[in-house]
C-alpha cells in the first residue's frame, strides 16, 4: 500500500531528478530548490520551490521541467508554487552537488552556515585568495588542480550566481559558485 509520505517522498525524488537549465551537471536536489512536495491524492500535486535569488530567470525553465516529468509519471495535475522564505542558500547545495560542482570544473562555494545570516560581504577592486589569507570563509579552491592560490577576474560569469576567477599555480580559469 502507497502511503501519502511516500507517494510525496517519491515525487519529491522525481521533481528533484530534473536538471538545473543553467548547471545541467546538477539536479534541483542537489542545488537544494525543491522545498517540499505536497500530494492531492494520486493526481495533483503542489510543488514548492525556491528560487536561488529573487530575480532568476531560470526559474520558469525548472518548473516547467518539474511539471514535464511529474506529468510523465502520471500526475495529471501540478502547480509549482515559488517560495521565497526561508531564503535559499548555497549552504542548501548538498554534498553531492558540490562534488559535481567540482568535477564539472566549477568551484562550490564555501559553507558559510546558517548561522552567518546577514550581509554578504562585498570588496572593491581585484580579490586574491591566497592559502592563510584572512578570509573567514577560507580560501576558493581551483577545482582543476587544488591550489588555494586563485584571483578574481570579474564578479559575474556565465549566470549572475558564479565569478570568474583564474588559478595562479595551474594559471587555467574557473567559474566560482558565489556564497549566498
Amino acid at each position: 500500500m502507497v502511503t501519502a509520505t511516500t507517494l510525496e517522498e517519491e515525487l519529491r525524488r522525481l521533481a528533484g531528478s530534473v536538471p538545473d537549465p543553467e548547471i545541467p551537471a546538477l539536479t534541483l536536489e542537489d542545488l537544494g530548490v525543491v522545498r517540499a512536495v505536497h500530494a492531492r491524492g494520486t493526481e495533483s500535486v503542489e510543488v514548492e520551490l525556491t528560487p536561488t535569488y529573487t530575480g532568476c530567470p531560470a526559474v520558469e525553465a525548472m518548473s516547467l521541467d518539474i511539471e514535464r516529468v511529474l506529468h510523465e509519471h502520471g500526475v495529471r495535475d501540478v502547480v509549482v508554487r515559488k517560495v521565497l522564505t526561508p531564503a535559499w542558500s548555497t549552504d542548501d547545495i548538498t554534498d553531492e552537488g558540490r562534488r559535481k560542482l567540482k568535477e564539472f570544473g566549477i568551484a562550490p562555494p564555501r559553507v558559510r552556515g546558517r548561522q552567518a545570516s546577514g550581509p554578504v560581504k562585498v570588496g572593491l577592486g581585484p580579490t586574491r585568495t591566497v592559502a592563510g589569507s584572512p578570509e573567514t570563509d577560507g580560501p576558493v579552491r581551483c577545482p582543476h588542480c587544488g591550489s588555494a592560490e586563485t584571483e578574481l577576474l570579474s564578479r559575474f560569469s556565465s549566470t549572475a550566481c558564479k565569478a570568474l576567477r583564474r588559478c595562479l599555480d595551474c594559471r587555467e580559469p574557473f567559474d566560482h559558485f558565489k556564497e549566498l
